[in-house]
């Protein structure tokens, strides 16, 4: 296999640390909310699974990762899985490595029976925008001022894709 195959892949506990150096370099206010993550922190803990991440693998070195989940535990929400995490290496951008694991969080959400993916992100965060549109993603809404980031106001814009034919 050559070194520069992507390859998109689940996670798998051992990936933790890579993770976290993925989660760390990606860090930034453009997409971020929360404070960066600390050289001790992890990825994995009770709410965040190995089996909600699908990983892109570039090199024999993780590079990105995407976090897919039921965006609440109500049984009248099951059909909904969200997007609650996307990163990918600065180092590695610019070869569709994103698109993958949009992609892939996808067809993860269609194989555990969902009908929907949605996802937020920063009003500001036009590459992400850009890219979540690219993939078939529409805003559905937008809360207004929601974030003061650096001393601006940023809103948090709300966006879904159908995963079937048919609508609701």
């Amino acid at each position: 296999m050559p070194d520069d195959e992507l390859i998109i892949r689940p996670a798998r506990p051992e990936d933790d640390q890579d993770l976290a150096t993925v989660d760390r370099a990606a860090w930034s206010t453009l997409s971020d909310v929360s404070p960066g993550p600390r050289e001790a922190d992890t990825v994995f803990d009770e709410q965040h699974l190995p089996e909600h991440y699908v990983v892109a693998v570039l090199g024999g070195r993780i590079v990105g990762y995407v976090r897919q989940v039921p965006p609440t535990p109500l049984a009248c929400n099951r059909h909904v899985r969200q997007i609650q995490g996307l990163a990918v290496d600065g180092a590695a951008r610019g070869r569709g490595i994103g698109r993958r694991l949009v992609e892939a969080a996808c067809e993860a959400a269609r194989a555990e029976g969902a009908r929907k993916l949605t996802l937020r992100v920063l009003g500001w965060n036009a590459p992400a925008r850009r890219l979540y549109e690219s993939c078939g993603f529409t805003v559905e809404g937008t809360l207004a001022e929601e974030f003061l980031i650096d001393g601006t106001y940023v809103d948090d814009v709300w966006m879904a894709r159908r995963l079937t034919a048919e609508r609701s």
